[in-house]
This record gives structure tokens, sequence and C-alpha cells, in this order.
């Protein structure tokens, strides 16, 4: 059988790969993908992958022509290649089930927000921000791939203690400080977080992150006037998997 050729797209990173070492492929801020197959849809489809949430990964391990690791990916580049992906594959028309109403979403309206590289730390995945409220100094990262990974087994080894205990939030925090005050110790920055970490400080930071982290802006507006977050799962790939209404 003769050697099909199958159509690719180069992807953009919200990031502008800024946020990647040098010797990083990623650094390029580009991405080379190809078009969803039968192949990618077995992917989609296999309760294995689904029951241990790594289906959405195996997709893009598969799609991605570029020679990266996926696992190197930040969350908002990641975005950005799975709504390409979801585009390619069926079309820029999603439905998805908001607040219990079924909306349309042209996806080819989503765009990514502008990354302020200025905020940058010596042009390395490192940024400052003081808290508003302590006026603690801190320094942090965008977390990527392989710090999702840590983060998901010290979890469940949290919770294999203590059935009852949610601390993801502190977990995640614990992650991406780099440094509290110029204090770079894992066990400093852990202190800090479990005991002089104030709530509305939290809360200032995370609101920091969300606005200047690369990402997509997936804040939409519906015919409604209502503004609403676009949620990326395994039901914007699979209509009719769940309701759509969760990441």
């Amino acid at each position: 059988m003769a050697e099909f050729k199958f159509p690719t797209e180069e992807i953009e990173l919200p990031s502008q790969g800024l946020v990647y070492p040098k010797d990083n492929p990623l650094s390029s801020g580009k991405v080379e993908i190809k078009y969803m197959t039968a192949k990618e849809e077995d992917i989609l489809s296999n309760q294995a992958y689904i029951e241990n949430g790594t289906v959405l990964d195996k997709l893009l391990d598969s799609v991605i022509i570029s020679k990266i690791n996926t696992k190197d990916l930040i969350i908002g580049d990641k975005n950005a290649i799975l709504i390409a992906t979801r585009i390619l594959g069926y079309g820029s028309d999603y439905k998805v089930t908001i607040n219990g109403k079924v909306q349309e979403i042209d996806l080819s309206e989503l765009e990514n927000k502008p990354f302020d590289e200025s905020t940058m730390l010596e042009g390395k995945n490192e940024f400052a921000f003081t808290l508003p409220h302590s006026d603690t100094k801190v320094t942090y990262k965008i977390l990527d791939g392989h710090d999702e990974k840590k983060i998901e087994r010290e979890l469940k080894g949290l919770k294999k203690i203590n059935k009852n205990a949610s601390p993801e939030a502190s977990t995640r925090l614990k992650y991406t400080l780099t440094s509290v005050n110029g204090e770079t110790e894992a066990k400093d920055i852990r202190e800090f977080v479990d005991n002089y970490f104030l709530a509305r400080d939290a809360r200032a930071f995370r609101d920091h992150l969300r606005q200047t982290q690369p990402d997509v802006d997936l804040n939409v507006i519906l015919d409604s006037g209502e503004e609403v977050t676009v949620p990326i799962g395994l039901s914007f790939f699979w209509p009719d998997f769940g309701d759509g209404a969760s990441n």
C-alpha cells in the first residue's frame, strides 16, 4: 500500500517557548501536530486510560509530531495543543452543557492570552510576587507535567494516611513556590505554606497566577451575556462522555 502523508499544523504556544530552557525544542514556541485519525479515537475510548486519568496525555503523545517530551509542557501550552487537536479532529463548533443548558461555542475564536516576558527572572521559568497582606516576597514557577505527576503521587500518599484529607491547594503551592523571602530550601517553603501563608494572600497569589501565566483565554461570553470558562476534559473530544461541564 502506498504511504499516506497526513497533513500537519504548526501550533503557536501561549508561552512563546520562553519558559523552557534554550536546549529544549519547546523553546521555539511552536509545536507541530497531525490530524486525528481512528488511532486517536481508540485512545480516547480506552477505558484504562480514562480510569487512570492519562487519556489526554496519551492523546498528546500520539498527535504531536515535534520531538518533545510532553511532560515538559506547562498547562497553558498543553491547553493550546488540545484545543487545536479538537478543532482539527472535529471542527471548531463545540456544544457543551453549562448550568443545565446546551451552549454552542466557536473554538476558533479562542486566543492565547498576552504573556509579558518582562515579568520573568533571568529569562527562565521563575517569577516574583509580593504577597499583598503579609508583604512576603516569593518567587514561583509555572508547573509542568513532571510537577503535576509529583503532586498526584504526593496526594495519593496523603490519602492513604488520611482518607478525609484534601490538601490539594496547599500541596500545589508547595510545588509552585521556589523561594520565600530568599529561602529556597523545600522544607522552608513547605513550613511557610503550612503555617504562615495567609488565606487571603493565597487567594491573591492564585488570582495573580490566573491573570499572568501563559495560557489560552478560555473565557467566553454566551448569548445570554454570561461569562463562562470553556471546560477541557474528555467530553471536549467525546461530547457524550458525562455532561461536558467538568475539567
